[in-house]
């Protein structure tokens, strides 16, 4: 049992800290807004920051409230909107990832006061979720910061196989003009940052539980 609550707790750890770190760039318009003017999307486009914002709300609202799809007063087609609405799939389920592996999680670590998780090689469960994840994204880190185009062609072709629809025309479906390149890149940055940094967070806990066992 013991042992069994170990490779759980580092299971559900790792998937918790990966879809929370993806929910965070999806969940902060915030984030977004700060492009707008780093970008300086209204010089570039045309649009007022208003319309820019505007567009890109009601973008999100459906694809994480099932609102209506619209893009402000930009153009769009059904094709822009399919794709889109691919990409609500993805949203949703790394939400309810984000809540359900938070729930075990949570539930697995009251199970670990009464049956204590093993500690394989002397490590504690958060230390191994740490370091599986660590290496795995400065694998996918590295990949991606030598050639960001082509990691971007194959995230699309992983996620959204045998579709070309994602490969907006910015004169029919004019939000890809307000979602820049840099923008994902910088999504991507953030999540693997905090993925990164919570790795580090999980393994020095579990290395701190294995020194104070010793005091």
């Amino acid at each position: 049992m013991k042992k069994l609550i170990s490779i759980l707790i580092s299971i559900s750890l790792a998937l918790f800290t990966i879809s929370a770190s993806i929910a965070v760039p999806i969940l902060s318009r915030g984030f977004y807004a700060a492009h707008v003017k780093l970008l300086k999307l209204p010089e570039q486009t045309g649009w007022t920051e208003s319309e820019i914002l505007e567009a890109y709300d009601e973008m999100m609202s459906f694809e994480l409230k099932g609102t209506e799809f619209g893009t402000g007063v930009l153009k769009w087609s059904e094709s822009g909107k399919a794709h889109f609405t691919d990409v609500r799939v993805l949203f949703q389920l790394d939400l309810k990832v984000a809540v359900i592996s938070g729930i075990i999680l949570a539930v697995l670590l009251l199970l670990s006061l009464i049956w204590k998780p093993h500690r394989f090689r002397d490590r504690g469960p958060g230390f191994w979720a740490g370091a599986g994840m660590l290496v795995l994204f400065l694998i996918i880190f590295a990949l991606g910061a030598t050639d960001f185009d082509r990691a971007f062609t194959v995230f699309h072709s992983i996620f959204f196989p045998g579709k070309t629809n994602w490969l907006f025309d910015p004169n029919v479906d004019q939000i890809i003009q307000i979602l820049p390149e840099v923008y994902f890149r910088n999504c991507a940055i953030l999540v693997i940052g905090l993925i990164l940094i919570l790795c580090c967070a999980w393994m020095v806990l579990g290395r701190k539980h294995k020194n104070a066992g010793k005091n």
